[in-house]
């Protein structure tokens, strides 16, 4: 029987604060095998990431990490000192972490580090470096990878940027990839596409996969076992289909309840044929937004002169002619592949972009064109991002956060009614008042977009467009939050605009759907037609894509 690549003994982390020691990982054990995908999955603050940064020897101090032994195909890595690991990171063991942005250089292109990983690694001069790493981005489904080469990063959709991760991770053909939240970022389709490439990873070479996610649909697509992790401790571990199908933990099975299926009706639409007036749920008030033919063109041109002489000039159509509307109190959701124009869609409705043809109407009124229109978008319309924690100013208290709209709108008198109305808005979004005085740092993935929703409602709005609001939540409180949107929709009459590449999300809340591909709108309709019976192929592919725990055996 063949040895593991990894395998782990009593691996403890520990950070000693002036509170006391905090055990963020505690005694854990496990192997992985040649050709192995592990998953490990586990709400925010299980101890997932914590486990693979200790594994890769990357906790800094007030931590402190303990093991018995780690080993990577029999030599011990625990306890070596910082050169030894450098060596390690990067040739043996690839790394792809959860946020794109902190992993590249906003300096360099990413062809440029690409080939510095390359060359640093492997003995392959610059043209062959150049050729591998065209290679590695074309693997990891990036389009005219031999063009996107010389692109820097911030030029690529989120989703872009973390194919050039796993790209970077993959470079040194490493023995072990700890792929920590690969794809949390990408839509269902690419989802796909690196899930097969870690899998034939593994199928060709031999290489080892820990892959940490709270999607427990990618789990049950890549992985061969699974370990569920809970304050630092394991749980429960077998193989997918057991835990999947037979979970034996009270808190497995609360893990797997929580998860959207995209199979389920939308509840509005099923407790509209429990009534049997199915066939009035089309019957709406007047649109409260329309978008009318919105078009948007980026002139990408290296240089001002290319865009006066057109010379060497690249115009690229982000959205093309796209034309849809809202009801009052209903949900939109825009669904499409990275790059596809649904957040350059979100900006030009929100009024962060102007477009370049087109108009969005609230009300009947043009919010780039009409006299009053600024005032009446930075009141009417709010947005919830995809990150809470870069959207929330870390300087300010959460109270100030929530109360700034009011006081720039004139929605308060004086202090008092601004803090009674923020009291106010804490409790609807489920939080104790308690805490606006406090920073976001000091609250949890879930709570801080809960803050994010509760600012967003301060300038009372009646559109509210939602940008990938739960992406970054494990499941248990993606539920928390979607239920929780759904019941401020029926409070406050809210009418959202729902952006996300989790398909399941998009059916369980929306109740009209628009599917973008090339900044085309392909096919748009009620949720339920569309995704019964899909009739563009761009849209059967993505739903075919969509990773689903009842595939597993």
């Amino acid at each position: 029987m063949s040895e593991p690549v990894l395998s782990v003994k009593d691996l403890s982390v520990v950070f000693h604060l002036r509170r006391g020691d905090f055990t963020a990982v505690n005694k854990i054990s496990f192997d992985i095998m040649p050709g192995e995908v592990l998953g490990v999955v586990g709400e925010s603050g299980a101890g997932k990431s914590m486990t693979g940064t200790a594994i890769m020897g990357l906790v800094d101090r007030p931590g402190e990490v303990s093991s018995t032994s780690i080993t990577l195909n029999g030599d011990r890595i625990d306890g070596l000192d910082e050169e030894s690991l450098r060596k390690i990171r990067g040739r043996r063991i690839g790394m792809v972490m959860q946020d794109p942005l902190t992993s590249l250089n906003p300096l360099f292109t990413v062809g440029e580090q690409l080939i510095e990983t390359i060359r640093r690694h492997l003995p392959l001069n610059e043209k062959q470096a150049r050729a591998r790493a065209i290679e590695l981005l074309a693997d990891a489904g990036i389009p005219k990878p031999e063009d996107r080469i010389d692109a820097y990063p911030h030029q690529f959709s989120g989703g872009m940027r973390q194919r050039v991760v796993i790209s970077l991770a993959l470079a040194a053909e490493p023995e072990l990839v700890i792929a920590d939240e690969p794809t949390s970022a990408l839509d269902v389709s690419v989802q796909a596409q690196i899930i097969k490439v870690l899998k034939r990873l593994c199928a060709e070479r031999g290489v080892a996969v820990m892959l940490i996610t709270h999607d427990m649909g990618v789990i049950a697509e890549a992985a061969d076992r699974m370990i569920v992790m809970n304050k630092g401790e394991i749980v429960e571990t077998g193989t997918v289909g057991d835990i999947i199908h037979r979970p034996k933990e009270p808190y497995t099975i609360k893990l797997i309840d929580a998860i959207p299926s995209i199979k389920e009706q939308n509840p509005r639409y099923a407790a509209a044929v429990a009534r049997g007036d199915e066939g009035d749920a089309a019957v709406t008030d007047a649109p409260l937004v329309r978008a009318e033919n919105l078009s948007m063109v980026f002139d990408l041109s290296p240089s001002l002169f290319s865009r006066l002489t057109g010379r060497n000039r690249k115009i690229v159509n982000a959205v093309n002619d796209v034309s849809f509307q809202i009801e009052r109190g209903k949900t939109y959701g825009l669904v499409g592949e990275s790059g596809s124009g649904k957040s350059t869609c979100a900006r030009m409705m929100v009024g962060l972009l102007r477009p370049t043809d087109g108009n969005v109407l609230l009300e009947g009124t043009d919010i780039w064109n009409d006299k009053d229109a600024a005032a009446k978008r930075r009141s009417k319309i709010q947005m919830i991002f995809q990150d809470p924690y870069a959207s929330l100013n870390p300087r300010w208290r959460v109270g100030d956060i929530i109360a700034e709209p009011m006081r720039q709108l004139g929605i308060a008198r004086n202090n008092k009614e601004i803090t009674e109305k923020v009291a106010y808005l804490l409790d609807r979004v489920r939080l104790d008042p308690v805490v606006m005085r406090k920073y976001p740092h000091e609250f949890s993935g879930g709570q801080r977009q809960r803050i994010a929703i509760a600012r967003a409602l301060s300038s009372e709005p009646e559109f509210i467009i939602c940008d990938e609001p739960t992406s970054a939540l494990d499941v248990s409180v993606q539920a928390q939050v979607l239920e929780l949107m759904s019941q401020l929709q029926d409070e406050f009459g809210l009418t959202y605009l729902l952006i996300s590449h989790n398909l399941a999300v998009v059916r369980q809340m929306a109740d009209a759907v628009g599917v973008l591909h090339n900044g085309v709108l392909v096919e748009s309709g009620p949720v339920e037609e569309i995704f019964s019976a899909p009739k563009a192929d761009y849209t059967r592919m993505l739903l075919d894509a969509v990773p689903d725990i009842a595939k597993v055996a």
